[in-house]
């Protein structure tokens, strides 16, 4: 499993990218939020990455953050989503967005897209809607990356520890609003002593 490929940006269209990365191209499909991204006179790219494993091909898709990923690999989730109806899910409208639309039920959004008609909308809503954390992600584009870095990994620790997650969100939230430098370590303990 790829995580991430970096490297000198060799083609760029709006529907996939070349990334040369020592000397081996990869191909990717891309979103057009993603192309947006490295449509900015980017030489370089650090490309976060999905295999879709299929009978006749191995497909990659590249995403220019962890965010825009974890939505796509949410969508795929849902029966009858699959990683060619989430590029053009994910190419409608930024990541916050759709998060936005998911958790509030606009499926009128959802249902202007390619491929999704109204009964796929409604299945995206009603099975995404308590996965998806909008605040989580604004806190991250407020904060930046570093801070959505330590956000996850303090967490994971709490949920580890027996924590909801709901309730250890909560916490965290209010804590980085705060601090928005905390370390991990430092955000773990503050958060055992509010909950």
């Amino acid at each position: 499993m790829y995580d991430y490929i970096s490297g000198k940006i060799e083609e760029l269209n709006p529907a996939y990218v070349v990334v040369d990365c020592n000397g081996m191209g990869f191909m990717l499909n891309i979103s057009l939020v993603t192309y947006d991204a490295l449509n900015r006179d980017l030489k370089q790219a650090r490309l976060y990455v999905y295999e879709a494993i299929r009978e006749d091909a191995h497909v990659l898709f590249g995403f220019i953050d962890k965010t825009e990923r974890e939505l796509f690999l949410h969508l795929i989730s849902v029966s009858g989503v699959g990683p060619n109806t989430a590029r053009m899910i994910l190419s409608s409208a930024s990541t916050e967005e759709l998060r936005q639309a998911i958790a509030s039920g606009n499926v009128a959004l959802l249902k202007n897209v390619k491929g999704v008609g109204a009964k796929t909308a409604q299945r995206i809503i009603v099975d995404l809607k308590d996965k998806i954390k909008v605040g989580e992600v604004t806190l991250i584009q407020e904060t930046g990356q570093a801070a959505g870095h330590v956000f996850d990994e303090a967490l994971a620790a709490l949920v580890m520890l027996g924590f909801t997650q709901q309730m250890s969100q909560k916490a965290l939230k209010k804590l980085f609003q705060q601090h928005p430098d905390i370390t991990v370590e430092q955000a773990i303990k503050q958060a055992l002593k509010m909950m």
